[in-house]
C-alpha cells in the first residue's frame, strides 16, 4: 500500500483524469478500502481541492471548481506543453497576456524538476527579432466574445471593415477561430440573414448582450473551414491565365494551391491560373518564375506588365547613368 502522501497524489491524479469515480473504483485502483478513500477525500478538501460527492445509485466523486485554484498535478509532457504555451503567449497576438504569461512561466519554473527544466531549455531556439503583431486582440474582448459564443447569446458590436467603413452589427456568435496571428468570429449576421466572419481586433462589443438563441447547423466543414474559405475569397479578387515558358515539373514546385493552379503543360511550357488581390499584384508576382511568359488573359494583366516593364527600364537607365 502507498504511504499517505503518495496515495493522495495518486488519488488526485485519478480524479483529474475522469469526470466521475465511484468509491469502489478508487479503492480498487489504490488498493485501499472505501473507508480510506473517504478519509483521503476529506484530506484533499482540507488542502483546497473541491471534491464533490453524490450518493445513491451511480453516485461517486468528482473534482469540482473552487473559489481558488489549487495546485495542479501534471505529468512531464503536460508540464512541457504548458510551459511552451506560456512562452508563445508572451509574444502572441492577444494583448494584455504577455506579462501574465511571463509571471506564470516564472512560477512554473520554480517548481519544475531539474530534468524538465533541462528539457525545456533544450527546446528554446533562437528567433528572429520580434516585431509587434499586425493586429492584437484585447484579452478581455476575446474572453467576452468566447463567453457569448458559449452561452448562445446575441452579440451587438461596432465593426470597422477592411476598407475603413464603420457599421453596427447584431449577430448570433458561434465560434472563435485563430488563423495565423489573427482571431476571427464566425457568426450568423441577422441583418444579412447569412453567415459572416469578423476580425475580432476590429470589433467593439456592446454590453449588455442580447437574448439567447437556438444554435443553427454550422456551415459545411465547420467554423475553421468556413473562415479559411472566407480568407481565400479575399485573395482571389483577381484571376489570370499565364503560359510560363518553363518545364511543368519545375513550375509545379513553385505554385502553392492557395494562389495558383498548374493546369496543362509539358517539358517546354505550362499554363497556370493565378489568383490575387488585384491584377497589378499578379503582375508583380510573375518575375518569381524566373522565365519568359505569355499572358493569356485578362487584357488588363498585359497592360500591367507593359507598365512594369517601362518602370523597370527607367530604373535601369538611372543605374546606367549613375
Amino acid at each position: 500500500m502507498l504511504d499517505t502522501s503518495a496515495r493522495l497524489l495518486r488519488l488526485l491524479s485519478l480524479l483529474q483524469t475522469r469526470k466521475d469515480w465511484s468509491g469502489a473504483d478508487l479503492a480498487e485502483r489504490l488498493d485501499i478500502t472505501t473507508r480510506t478513500v473517504r478519509r483521503d477525500i476529506d484530506r484533499l478538501r482540507e488542502l483546497g481541492y473541491p471534491v464533490e460527492a453524490s450518493v445513491g445509485v451511480g453516485g461517486g466523486y468528482q473534482l469540482g471548481a473552487g473559489a481558488e485554484m489549487p495546485p495542479l498535478l501534471l505529468d512531464d509532457q503536460e508540464v512541457l506543453a504548458v510551459a511552451l504555451g506560456l512562452g508563445a503567449g508572451a509574444t502572441g497576438s492577444v494583448a494584455g497576456l504577455d506579462e501574465a504569461s511571463v509571471r506564470a512561466m516564472s512560477k512554473l519554473r520554480q517548481v519544475m524538476p531539474s530534468r524538465l527544466r533541462h528539457r525545456l531549455d533544450s527546446l528554446q531556439v533562437d528567433a528572429t527579432p520580434t516585431r509587434a503583431p499586425i493586429s492584437q486582440v484585447e484579452a478581455a474582448v476575446l474572453s467576452d466574445v468566447a463567453a457569448v459564443c458559449h452561452r448562445h447569446e446575441r452579440l451587438r458590436f461596432d465593426y470597422l471593415a477592411r476598407d475603413g467603413a464603420a457599421s453596427r452589427r447584431e449577430v448570433e456568435p458561434y465560434r472563435l477561430v485563430r488563423s495565423g496571428l489573427r482571431w476571427y468570429l464566425l457568426a450568423w449576421d441577422l441583418s444579412r440573414d447569412d453567415w459572416r466572419s469578423f476580425r475580432v481586433d476590429r470589433l467593439t462589443p456592446k454590453i449588455p448582450t442580447g437574448p439567447r438563441f437556438v444554435p443553427r447547423d454550422l456551415p459545411e466543414g465547420g467554423a475553421a473551414a468556413y473562415i479559411a474559405r472566407s480568407l481565400g475569397s479575399v485573395y482571389r479578387q483577381a484571376t489570370a491565365r499565364v503560359e510560363i515558358h518553363s518545364p511543368l515539373e519545375r513550375v509545379a514546385e513553385m505554385v502553392d494551391a492557395d494562389w495558383g493552379v498548374v493546369e496543362t503543360g509539358d517539358a517546354n511550357s505550362c499554363e497556370v491560373s493565378l489568383f490575387g488581390q488585384s491584377v497589378s499584384a499578379i503582375a508583380r508576382w510573375l518575375y518569381a518564375f524566373d522565365a519568359d511568359f505569355t499572358v493569356i488573359s485578362p487584357v488588363e494583366l498585359r497592360e500591367e506588365c507593359t507598365g512594369l516593364a517601362d518602370h523597370h527600364l527607367q530604373i535601369a537607365d538611372r543605374y546606367r547613368n549613375a
